[in-house]
């Protein structure tokens, strides 16, 4: 038996289809819980780092669900053919790499895999790599795990292609429209530094460029988060 993160948790709601492929999978205890509760069929559990790649195939073994998940040794998308799964997560990972592992090997994506992306860090990356793939966000997530916040993103190919604007490709297209608790915990905590580091440089005519950004995008936080929460 399988027990899931919170985390992972909320990203198994989001799988759909009858193959999905694990990306830089660790230990492949998502993959495994998806099999063994019969969202999905059959698996693919990619992982590069040797280490959780034998525990990966250990813990699959011992679950007896070898003959329904493989577990490849690889880099991002090259453990898995374009067509192969109908659904590909990537999780645990700063938005920045997530975003490399899409845009490294865009042809694996030709067949329009609905994306389920967890990014710890910079989901922004995340955004913009979709938006270059002609994905469109559909579902946004966030959540908090003792001490750390964490954002999902949901993306399918539709007809109709996705623009964002600088806000929504910072905060979420979604997330910025349900201004939840944690995500004002994250993002009134993240205006607060932003403010402490303006104070700071305001009075030095050797950050003035440095102050402009800081200024832009302290703009981007009006009537996105609230002081109340």
């Amino acid at each position: 038996m399988i027990m899931l993160s919170k985390r992972l948790e909320r990203v198994a709601r989001f799988v759909t289809g009858q193959k999905m492929a694990d990306i830089g999978s660790d230990h492949a205890y998502l993959p495994i819980a998806l099999v063994t509760d019969q969202v999905v069929k059959t698996a693919v559990a990619g992982e590069i780092v040797d280490g959780p790649y034998k525990a990966a195939v250990k813990n699959v073994e011992s679950h007896g669900l070898s003959h329904k998940i493989a577990v490849r040794k690889g880099s991002g998308l090259e453990v898995i053919d374009d067509g192969e799964v109908d659904t590909i997560t990537i999780c645990g990972m700063g938005g920045p790499l997530i975003a490399d592992i899409l845009l490294s090997e865009p042809h694996k994506l030709k067949s329009a895999p609905r994306l389920i992306l967890q990014s710890n860090i910079h989901t922004a990356s995340v955004r913009e790599a979709l938006v270059k793939l002609g994905y469109t966000i559909i579902a946004e997530d966030i959540i908090k795990e003792k001490r750390h916040i964490y954002e999902i993103v949901v993306a399918e190919k539709q007809p109709e292609i996705m623009t964002l604007s600088a806000a929504e490709m910072k905060f979420g297209p979604i997330l910025m429209t349900q201004n939840t608790a944690v995500f004002n915990e994250k993002w009134l905590r993240e205006y607060n530094h932003l403010k402490q580091v303006e104070n700071n440089i305001k009075d030095n005519p050797e950050q003035k460029v440095r102050l402009k950004e800081i200024q832009r995008e302290l703009m981007l936080f009006k009537g996105v988060i609230s002081d109340d929460n």
